[in-house]
């Protein structure tokens, strides 16, 4: 800016007699003095603007600036910036992730242990990876974790490595933080003794557990957690965890509210599991003592395998089914799922699920959310719907392909009806033409 101004000043200022021009020299010195000051007041600003701008710059973008002047370097390792830190790990040449430093995560583990609060390590498909994590986790002795995350990208990459180095890494947390609230663990091999350590340290402060297919956890491990972490809230787990003395011990007098319980039902050998039922007493005394909580269940079974499942009153508030999924237990979903919130199904087959979802929108009147992919509903079915449920369905995504044209109604004039229904604009999604 100060460069164009004086352009502008050279051009005008020979066409005026009257002025005296300034030799260049004089210029070249007043340049140099204001860039002087610029630098200097740069250089002495407050720690805390300094400290505020930091926060807003990539972690690359700090480094860099940290080594223009000593007191940016100062503020450079202010414990405020080193309270939240992901861990980016891969060794592939071709890994998308941007790997941390070696020397900086060497001074993040000498130099910033103690002021780390929210962690989470990102790795990639590697089992060296997921080693170099454990190795990481293993050095934090003098931390203060709140909240921690172990994120495989790609496959679960913390499963294919030794189970006692996992576990024994974990632990270095779970004994030193003495203040954690918040974990995510999934895909993981950590096991019940592991659980009972972080109960004995952390009992007070847990809220959130996210351990979904922990192949080498119980379901006694879990009942130590919820029967020593009163302030549990939120909870993931597989199925085959789930149990009637685990309702039960989540509904006891001394636990509070649950507010959110993720089920994962996975099919870990197709055809060859048979799925253990929840008693319905056992979901009633879980609803009783926590009217609000949020039961959601993800599904990723073949359709023979859903036989267990429905067969009496569930208070499942939001479905996620991954893999095709049975007219029959649709059917059962609009019968026994009163508390139903969401409702997202991928896959269906080549027969119309009419009936199905027009008995779900009578029975489910909560429902405010619907899904719809790879499966086939008339348009007069899915306007009849879509009446049904009213203005409160705030969210409808379902890809146009879904929708089959009748006597009654065609794609062309579907929008125009739905829209009516919902009180505002609405059109089917569609596939992107890349």
């Amino acid at each position: 800016m100060k460069r164009n101004s004086l352009s502008i000043v050279n051009k005008i200022a020979p066409s005026s007699p009257a002025v005296k021009q300034p030799k260049p020299r004089f210029y070249s010195s007043l340049n140099k003095t204001h860039t002087h000051m610029v630098l200097l007041d740069w250089g002495s600003l407050p720690h805390h603007v300094v400290l505020c701008i930091f926060q807003y710059l990539p972690l690359i973008d700090r480094a860099r600036a940290s080594s223009v002047c000593r007191r940016w370097n100062e503020v450079f390792h202010i414990p405020d910036l080193w309270r939240k830190f992901e861990f980016e790990l891969n060794q592939s040449a071709t890994s998308y992730l941007k790997s941390t430093h070696p020397d900086l995560i060497q001074q993040i583990i000498k130099r910033h242990a103690a002021h780390l609060q929210y962690v989470s390590f990102k790795v990639d498909s590697s089992t060296e990876s997921a080693e170099a994590a454990c190795d990481i986790l293993s050095q934090l002795i003098n931390c203060s974790i709140r909240t921690l995350g172990l994120i495989s990208m790609a496959k679960p990459s913390f499963m294919n490595m030794s189970k006692s180095h996992f576990v024994s890494a974990l632990t270095v947390v779970f004994v030193n933080s003495k203040s954690l609230s918040s974990i995510k663990i999934e895909d993981t091999p950590v096991d019940d003794p592991s659980l009972k350590i972080l109960v004995a340290n952390n009992s007070d402060t847990l809220r959130l557990l996210k351990m979904s297919s922990c192949p080498h956890v119980s379901s006694d491990g879990i009942l130590c957690v919820a029967d020593h972490c009163q302030d549990l809230r939120e909870l993931a787990l597989n199925y085959y965890i789930l149990s009637d003395e685990l309702l039960l011990a989540l509904s006891s007098e001394t636990h509070v509210n649950l507010e959110h319980l993720r089920i994962d039902i996975v099919s870990e050998n197709p055809g060859q599991i048979q799925f253990h039922s929840i008693k319905k007493k056992s979901w009633d005394a879980l609803i009783k003592h926590s009217p609000r909580v949020n039961v959601v269940m993800y599904f990723f079974l073949y359709e023979e395998e859903f036989e267990t499942f429905f067969q009496e009153e569930t208070p499942v508030t939001h479905l996620y089914f991954g893999c095709s999924v049975s007219k029959a237990v649709l059917g059962r979903i609009g019968l026994n799922c009163p508390r139903l919130i969401e409702l997202v199904v991928c896959a269906h087959g080549r027969q119309p699920l009419d009936n199905e979802l027009i008995c779900i929108a009578s029975h489910c009147k909560n429902l405010t959310a619907l899904g719809l992919s790879e499966c086939e509903v008339s348009c007069s079915a899915f306007i009849e719907f879509v009446r049904l449920c009213g203005r409160r369905l705030t969210q409808l995504s379902v890809m146009e392909e879904v929708l089959i044209p009748d006597d009654d109604h065609n794609l062309e004039e579907i929008h125009t009806e739905v829209s009516k229904w919902l009180g505002r604009v609405w059109f089917p999604d569609v596939m992107p033409l890349w």
